[in-house]
């Protein structure tokens, strides 16, 4: 599984070499560019025939992997005018290179498409993304960029130990705008174990596909980040050449893929669109974003920013239950505090995050066993996703066999009326060092509907649940065994567990 893991080892790189913190070659400079904005609403014939039914705003859940790729899909292929695409992680596996097949063929027939991605996993890419960009409508920045590009992932990061402070910022928002009418935000990535196609583990997810007026609020969110001075066109960070070969390799779609997505008229998008405006929530959606930095990076203080500061009023403001997926838990003391709070007041705190097992990210979960016990003791319910969970099915392509099952989704629900899902995991680097973004969607009815989606997760059939025991010992109960230690995968994951637990590290992941 891919995710957000090199930060955590650049620190560790840190703690081994910290007189290379400051020596090295010259800084990366910002750059100066001329501002480019969105373009307003699109009129096409697909949006003319559906505009009658997004006077409002209105928003559904993506809570199926395939689902998820499908309506990017059609989302593009409804595009007539504009496609701004951010993410923080995109490869180009079967889900990436129907992503890719379907932009370049939007902007084959004119459509003006803005791709922003983060730089953290962009190793060996530099001649396909040089060849994407140099399409006559496609634009492709790296927000935030390394400065020597040499060699592997940590090749290149050892390189770059100099700047680490302005490195350790990374753009972590996922977001995709297609012609200013409609929206897909959440916490997916763009690879196959975000979409359930991956052969061995994948993600459990959660997304918005929005409407209405709201979407103008992403773009502006995306025109900051576009027109920021971290923000560099590929074409001044590589002095590689495109590669068109390399281009058409990764847009190539497999068979394997065919029945993923099928291709339909105008008048087929129409109705897909109809049906799920209709089916759609239309209660108040607000967006919460974290600006990008205003200067270096470098300088930017670690403390609670925007969307951090919005989850913990939410916290404070639960009144009887607060719910939470969140693929990695390291609560901030400020998170701690309003956890604690929120018990004191009588209410119920049920959590759900990943094992030992199904954490791609050991160091992450290594800081997390570190507060169990507080968070048990203060009356919080811990469930940890179970590998092997019974119903990953619902998650992942059939056959099921020996995949295996992990958590990705950033979601809360609280009370009976309120609902966040985005790209913030409750962690220090997501709430007080990377930038997210996120809705908050006031509703009971998609309130009831998250619930009922991730009611599932919770059962004993699916994750572990952590009972203190008297002695202060926790015991993993599931439905069919009780365990007194972790469910780690293999003795030496434990001992990895163990060495990360007692590192200072807590701060970075």
């Amino acid at each position: 599984m891919r995710d957000y893991i090199p930060p955590s080892h650049t620190g560790l790189y840190c703690l081994i070499f910290p007189p290379l913190l400051g020596t090295g070659c010259s800084s990366l400079k910002p750059i100066e560019l001329s501002p480019e904005y969105t373009a307003p609403p699109a009129n096409n014939e697909i949006w003319d025939a559906v505009d009658v039914t997004t006077t409002v705003g209105w928003h559904a859940l993506l809570d199926n992997g395939p689902t998820a790729l499908d309506w990017r899909l059609i989302a593009i292929e409804s595009a007539s005018d504009s496609i701004d695409f951010q993410t923080f992680l995109w490869f180009f596996d079967t889900a990436g290179a129907m992503v890719l097949d379907h932009i370049v063929r939007a902007a084959d027939r004119n459509v003006t498409v803005r791709i922003l991605v983060d730089d953290t996993f962009l190793v060996h890419e530099s001649e396909l993304l040089l060849a994407l960009a140099e399409h006559p409508n496609i634009e492709y920045r790296v927000f935030n960029p390394f400065k020597r590009r040499s060699g592997g992932l940590v090749t290149r990061q050892l390189l770059n130990l100099s700047e680490f402070r302005r490195l350790d910022h990374r753009m972590h928002n996922k977001a995709m705008v297609v012609d200013n009418r409609v929206a897909i935000v959440g916490g997916r990535n763009i690879a196959d174990e975000y979409f359930g196609l991956s052969d061995t583990y994948n993600f459990r997810d959660l997304e918005l596909l929005l409407g209405g007026p709201v979407v103008r609020e992403i773009s502006t969110a995306f025109d900051n980040y576009w027109n920021d001075q971290w923000s560099f066109p590929i074409e001044t960070l590589s002095h590689k050449k495109a590669s068109p070969e390399q281009l058409a390799e990764a847009r190539r779609v497999t068979e394997f893929s065919q029945h993923l997505h099928t291709e339909t008229s105008v008048e087929d998008l129409i109705t897909k669109w109809r049906g799920v405006i209709e089916q759609a929530d239309t209660g108040a959606a607000i967006l919460y974003w974290d600006e990008p930095p205003k200067g270096n990076p470098k300088n930017r203080e670690e403390e609670p920013i925007q969307v951090a500061n919005e989850l913990v009023a939410l916290f404070d403001g639960a009144e009887s239950e607060i719910l939470i997926a969140s693929a990695y838990l390291i609560p901030t003391p400020d998170l701690e505090g309003a956890v604690k709070r929120a018990l004191d007041r009588g209410v119920r705190v049920r959590i759900l995050t990943n094992s030992i097992g199904s954490n791609n990210h050991l160091p992450a979960h290594s800081a997390y066993r570190n507060h169990i016990k507080t968070l048990l003791e203060s009356g919080a319910e811990l469930h940890e996703v179970r590998t092997n969970a019974r119903d990953r099915d619902r998650y992942m392509l059939t056959p099921v066999g020996g995949k295996k099952l992990a958590l990705h989704a950033k979601a809360l629900v609280i009370d009976d009326d309120k609902v966040f899902i985005g790209s913030a995991n409750l962690d220090p680097r997501s709430l007080r060092i990377n930038t997210e973004l996120g809705f908050l969607v006031i509703s009971d009815q998609f309130n009831k509907k998250l619930r009922k989606a991730l009611e599932g997760d919770f059962l004993t059939a699916n994750a572990w649940r952590l009972e203190l025991q008297e002695n202060g010992r926790v015991y993993w109960v599931t439905d069919d065994r009780t365990l007194e230690s972790q469910p780690a995968t293999s003795f030496m994951q434990r001992i990895e567990d163990w060495f990360f637990s007692h590192l200072p590290i807590e701060g970075a992941l």
